[in-house]
């Protein structure tokens, strides 16, 4: 639980409109705790009409379905994966139990009163909160909708009889927060979408009093309690994308026209000021970019179905994501892995193999057209054909795209350094959105380098939010990227798990990514004022050269971290690191390298032998048995090269020899060395760290 002192620092970055909207909302609260609002009468005969059109669901390709249904008959199993943690539960699930701690929340306690931030009390609630979204429904009423098989239909109505039963109004950890409801109602929409046809459908969803009391709370809820002021952020679009899904599909209540109206009208706003004018998400974080462009697609798509379309600019937002989706992701289509990241999605109808971003860009393709900068897209997922053809009706976004591919995302701070398979990410933005950049991580002038797609310099992530506070303040803090830190201490202030007090403010001082020949970009910040750290990265070719310098106040003791990719093999020899790594699939024989992996040497180490002048590395795999248990780093090499059949790539990074380098591997005390492929995973990769005073730092990075 947060102290009275986080308490005090919260509320020092609120606003006045904000503190009083919030003791609105703590009154309402109040009076839901003893008296629950009342739904008025439901209709006597309601009817679904958003229904898909006919045909569309033979458009999904061959692969896609197949992937589809492999997930689809996991669930049916009983098995299901999240964040890392596997349940075989899943035929009749506890909606309060956290597998990974063992605990359970508690299931008949005033939801306000809930203290879902103390893994003590409820477990990891991300753990219990991740099912109750209900999108694994989606998948099995997917399942359903293109093979007919009754069985995904009632193991669907089992699932949602046992939550509503288990969950009643205002009652236990699934009523605390409006992002969870926001995207549970839009599952249930498009669950009883891809139900139709099965015959128990209406009995399940418009001739149920258990739904319909759930429908409606579920929407006053989020028309009541909506996210404001320094919490407008990922949370206020799920909220809003909710509301008007449930609002249009389901619009049968007499507050349904003003839920529809409050909805687009807060979405269209909303909308933009989450959203920088160069198409990218304003709390810089890549993952929440993904999220909140598929809650906004999902939403003005289910609006035009119903013949409410949203207001044109609320397109214009949702086209500027798209092309700046396309214009940051790497030649394996994956985005950069900036700032928090929570594995969230807006709307699954598709296969856990099924790329995100792929589907996202072919889904942007289809409404919006592509131009002829745009990555090549593959279109083999199923949601979309299906978004697809409920915007049938939609006026195209008139907003005017860029003309080619843009490398430097100004107002984000974002820059995209390209040559060949090179792609490297500059940071030189705003520290996060709204005044507690509750995603942000302290990584000014932090760079993600990779070729072919693998993370050679990589940002290693989020891995958790609630219940670990070191291993949380270690993969936000300066230190957990590739960037410089000063006398010890961050870039930015953190005041608690999701609020930086003070924010280290970044400059762009220079860009130059000609269509040809070598790019340029320089930026600086002041968060060790009155010392300034301005760094330059310089790609030519297969060449990568950073330059760090410390001005105004120099001699301060230094650390200038480099975090390697999990596949990534170091041979670490004074100031110079040789790499190696497998070589990716070709173009079409693999997913994107997100989770390319080896099998790592955690504790243990190599001596690599090699003649003088011949690759350090040349020619062998790691050999576990030439390891000194005693010494994770024998010989400096850390990490291990499995034979994956595939080829071989190498780099040398030359680091500056004014600082003494070492390197670290899958530590805990503290934590270093280490790389998250996504939330509540993580697995020992290795960094570098140079030690000594600030000064004027070059560090070259040679690709072979």
């Amino acid at each position: 639980m947060m102290g009275p002192g986080w308490y005090l620092r919260r509320l020092s970055r609120m606003g006045p409109a904000e503190v009083v909207g919030r003791a609105r909302h703590a009154v309402v609260q109040r009076q839901w705790r003893t008296a629950l609002p009342t739904p008025p009468d439901w209709p006597s005969h309601p009817r679904f009409t958003a229904a898909l059109p006919a045909g569309v669901l033979g458009k999904a390709s061959g692969e896609a379905v197949s992937r589809l249904l492999a997930t689809a008959d996991e669930l049916m199993a009983g098995r299901a994966e999240y964040f890392g943690v596997v349940r075989t539960d899943f035929e009749a699930p506890d909606w309060f139990l956290d597998p990974k701690t063992g605990r359970r929340a508690p299931s008949d306690v005033y939801a306000f009163d809930v203290p879902y931030r103390s893994e003590d009390t409820v477990g990891d609630i991300k753990q219990i909160w991740e099912p109750s979204r209900h999108q694994h429904l989606t998948v099995l009423a997917a399942a359903f909708a293109l093979t007919g098989s009754p069985d995904y239909a009632a193991r669907v109505a089992a699932h949602l009889r046992s939550w509503w039963a288990a969950n009643p109004p205002l009652r236990g950890p699934h009523w605390v927060s409006g992002i969870e409801l926001g995207i549970r109602l839009l599952s249930w929409v498009w669950t009883r979408r891809l139900l139709d046809g099965w015959p128990g459908v209406s009995e399940l969803f418009e001739d149920n009093p258990e739904f319909q009391l759930q429908l409606w709370h579920h929407q006053n809820w989020l028309s009541t309690l909506r996210s404001h002021g320094s919490s407008a952020n990922n949370h206020v679009i799920a909220e809003d994308a909710g509301l008007l899904a449930a609002a249009c599909a389901f619009g049968w209540f007499r507050e349904s026209a003003r839920w529809r109206a409050e909805a687009t009208r807060s979405l269209d706003v909303q909308l933009a000021r989450n959203t920088f004018a160069s198409g990218l998400n304003a709390e810089l974080a890549s993952e929440y970019h993904g999220l909140v462009l598929e809650l906004g697609l999902a939403a003005a798509v289910e609006a035009d179905a119903a013949g409410t379309p949203v207001q044109p600019s609320t397109w214009d937002v949702l086209l500027r994501m798209t092309d700046a989706l396309a214009s940051i992701v790497d030649n394996r289509l994956r985005p950069p892995r900036q700032g928090d990241a929570d594995d969230g999605f807006g709307l699954i109808v598709d296969g856990a193999a099924t790329d995100r971003w792929a589907s996202l860009l072919a889904t942007g393709e289809v409404l919006f057209g592509r131009l002829d900068w745009w990555p090549a897209v593959p279109g083999d997922d199923v949601r979309t054909p299906l978004l697809a053809s409920l915007a049938s009706r939609t006026p195209r976004a008139s907003g005017v795209r860029p003309a080619r591919r843009p490398a430097h995302l100004r107002d984000a701070g974002m820059t995209i350094l390209r040559s060949g398979r090179v792609w490297a990410r500059c940071d030189g933005g705003p520290h996060g959105f709204l005044s507690i950049a509750a995603h942000a991580h302290a990584d000014a002038l932090s760079v993600e380098v990779r070729h072919d797609g693998v993370d050679v310099l990589a940002d290693p992530g989020t891995f958790c939010y609630h219940g670990e506070p070191q291993w949380r303040s270690y993969f936000r803090s300066t230190l957990g990227h590739n960037t410089l830190e000063l006398a010890g201490r961050d870039q930015s202030v953190s005041g608690g798990p999701f609020l930086w007090t003070r924010h280290a403010v970044t400059k762009v001082l220079d860009v130059r990514t000609p269509e040809k020949g070598p790019s340029q970009w320089r930026a600086a910040h002041d968060g060790y004022a009155p010392a300034v750290h301005r760094r330059t990265v310089e790609l030519d070719g297969e060449v990568l050269k950073i330059i760090d310098e410390v001005l105004g106040e120099t001699g301060q003791a230094a650390r200038l971290a480099f975090h390697l990719g999990p596949a990534v093999t170091v041979l670490l020899d004074g100031n110079v690191a040789h790499l190696r790594w497998p070589a990716p699939p070709a173009a079409g024989q693999g997913k994107s390298l997100a989770g390319t992996r080896t099998e790592s040497l955690a504790g243990r180490g190599t001596d690599f032998s090699s003649a003088p002048g011949a690759d350090p590395l040349g020619g062998r795999a790691a050999d576990s048995s030439s390891a000194s248990e005693a010494d994770p780093l024998v010989g400096h090499v850390s990490g291990s090269l499995a034979d994956s059949g595939r080829a071989v790539r190498t780099a040398v990074l030359e680091l500056p020899p004014e600082l003494s380098w070492t390197a670290h591997r899958g530590e805990t005390d503290p934590p270093l060395g280490w790389y998250s492929a996504g939330f509540g995973r993580k697995e020992p990769s290795t960094t570098l760290v140079g030690t000594g005073a600030a000064g004027h730092l070059t560090t070259l990075l040679r690709f072979s």
